[in-house]
């Protein structure tokens, strides 16, 4: 979506025909991208499923190498996905292709060693988090706030007329427990025998709504529920709108990922969950140094305003206590609305993928 929405903007400014050719998503082929791969096959995350793919993701790069050699494009735009994508970037580089990366690596919290690296092949970061471009401060790559393309899509939402939701009667609150399967397996049994101990609780009983990004992640959640001996009474699955799920919602339980990041910027009171295999979680926590908290809300804020059960502390009864507090009690909910109000201000103002547009504009016309 970010890139779909660059491309417009690139368009617009160039004043002459632009080709883009590459690997992306529906939204950069509408936009008419020439895609040689499709995200469908890349979006791996995790040690263990990035080993099951590794011979499909080697075959990718070496076949993306061979097209930029020979197509030569005038720049080599690489957005978000940086573990692929700034490999790309340091072998145009070498081949004298310039380099432009959109949605600065988390260098702040995997390995800040690899700032100089890579300051030296790419020709510009563009960087959506506000504390971001200091980082690059001392090296010779050009890092610029464009501000955060979710503050867009979270006011084209806002524009939209309101979506009609099935919710039922009672405390409306949104259940999001990610997009993968991995996720969905170890997260969507917890969050609903939350949800369960949260209807029983609360006067006036909760309506639940969980979002699925597509059909087929909406049958397998379906399937885990009807699976599960505990869950909620009034509980309807989604296909998309997990926007308006959560701008309509009173509270959320949100796995991490940007998802919160847009519950931030939609005023929703979030409780951040999470669980990874104990593989990954072990590695994680050997790998991430130096952040205290996994939240973007939290770590723009620079304390907890969304709570984080992760791992172990993932439990039903914690996620259901701090669900309650935002639903029945007026002081909490308020202090929350304006802690995730003060934490927006920090995104910028909109018009994210414009300023990108004419940073990228300048790098291809003063080189």
């Amino acid at each position: 979506m970010h890139a779909a929405a660059l491309m417009r903007e690139l368009r617009g400014r160039l004043g002459v025909p632009a080709v883009f050719r590459g690997f992306g998503g529906d939204a950069m082929a509408a936009e008419g991208a020439e895609l040689l791969y499709h995200t469908d096959r890349t979006a791996v995350m995790g040690i263990t499923p990035v080993i099951k793919n590794i011979f499909f993701l080697l075959g990718m790069m070496r076949r993306m190498r061979r097209e930029m050699l020979a197509w030569r494009p005038d720049l080599l735009l690489t957005v978000d996905y940086p573990g692929m994508n700034l490999r790309l970037a340091r072998f145009a580089h070498a081949h004298g292709i310039r380099t432009v990366h959109y949605i600065c690596p988390q260098v702040w919290a995997w390995h800040r060693g690899r700032i100089p690296k890579i300051a030296r092949f790419l020709d510009q970061l563009l960087c959506i988090l506000p504390f971001e471009p200091e980082l690059f401060e001392g090296t010779r790559l050009k890092a610029v706030f464009t501000g955060h393309p979710l503050v867009d899509r979270v006011a084209e939402t806002r524009a939209a007329p309101e979506v009609s939701l099935p919710w039922q009667e009672g405390h409306r609150v949104a259940l999001l427990p990610g997009s993968r399967r991995s996720e969905i397996t170890r997260i969507l049994p917890c969050l609903l025998e939350a949800a369960a101990m949260l209807e029983q609780s609360l006067d006036g009983g909760c309506s639940f709504i969980i979002p699925a990004p597509n059909v087929a992640i909406r049958k397998f959640g379906e399937a885990v529920a009807a699976s599960m001996p505990v869950k909620p009474q009034n509980l309807v699955f989604v296909e998309g709108r997990a926007r308006e799920v959560m701008m309509q919602a009173r509270a959320a339980a949100v796995a991490s990922g940007t998802a919160t990041l847009e519950a931030c910027l939609l005023r929703c009171p979030t409780v951040l969950v999470y669980a990874a295999s104990a593989f990954t979680a072990f590695w994680a926590r050997l790998l991430i140094k130096g952040v205290k908290y996994l939240g973007l809300a939290n770590i723009i804020s620079g304390r907890e305003i969304m709570p984080e059960l992760l791992q172990e502390e993932m439990r039903a009864e914690s996620i259901a206590d701090k669900l309650g507090q935002y639903l029945t009690d007026d002081a909490v909910r308020a202090q929350v609305l304006q802690d995730l109000d003060a934490a927006n201000a920090r995104l910028g103002g909109g018009g994210a993928a414009s300023r990108a547009a004419e940073a990228i504009v300048r790098t291809l016309r003063d080189g």
